[in-house]
């Protein structure tokens, strides 16, 4: 029985191996990552123990003081006049900013993921550059588009978390505006392209622009 069970237990460390050779072996550049966290395994998640904080919500209200201190609210606008050399949005750049955003990205607080705008916008182009234009129109977004959900992680290899400096925050936006925001973007950096406002050698965040640039550049 021991013999057999030895056998038996062998056979399998023996596939595992074999297994892991071949995984390996034919690894692509996507594979990679999924063998790295094979490896290493995900980090155990770490809740802030911090002091004077005792529930949920007092851990909360301590990471939001550390991380968005209060500032004096702004002054409001009176008066939103629109902008005369406003050039309109068009389909053709929403349908640029969309075709760069992943399905898989969280959304905000409205919880709308990308895959519902592009759908939309392929059955009905106009829909969205008239939500937006009047938004580019004014130069200001509402109050309702300023609001954003913050999820809080723990940075690895901490000896305590008991300090919100442990932690980092990454802030998820609404879907909509992150498409306005990346149409701006794209509109800005062919400005300062057209106004030789970007260094010749600048590779980094352009279109057009690759490592293999960088390394010709270098």
């Amino acid at each position: 029985m021991k013999s057999s069970r030895r056998t038996y237990f062998k056979g399998i460390a023996s596939a595992k191996r074999t297994h892991w050779s071949d995984f390996l072996s034919s690894a692509t550049p996507r594979s990679l990552w999924m063998a790295k966290r094979f490896t290493f395994g995900r980090p155990p998640q770490r809740f802030p123990d911090l002091p004077g904080a005792s529930d949920p919500a007092e851990v909360a209200e301590t990471l939001l003081d550390h991380f968005f201190p209060s500032k004096p609210p702004p002054l409001p606008l009176l008066h939103l006049a629109r902008y005369e050399d406003y050039t309109p949005l068009t389909s053709e750049e929403i349908s640029r900013a969309i075709s760069k955003s992943s399905n898989t990205s969280a959304p905000g607080p409205d919880h709308i993921p990308y895959s519902v705008w592009k759908s939309v916008h392929r059955l009905k182009p106009s829909l969205l550059p008239s939500l937006l234009d009047p938004l580019l129109a004014q130069g200001f977004p509402p109050p309702s588009r300023q609001k954003a959900l913050g999820i809080v992680l723990d940075k690895p290899g901490k000896p305590l978390y008991d300090s919100p400096s442990a932690f980092r925050v990454i802030v998820l936006l609404r879907t909509l505006s992150k498409i306005l925001e990346r149409v701006v973007a794209s509109r800005l950096s062919a400005q300062a392209a057209i106004c030789s406002l970007i260094h010749p050698l600048q590779c980094g965040s352009l279109p057009g622009r690759s490592t293999a640039d960088a390394a010709l550049v270098l």
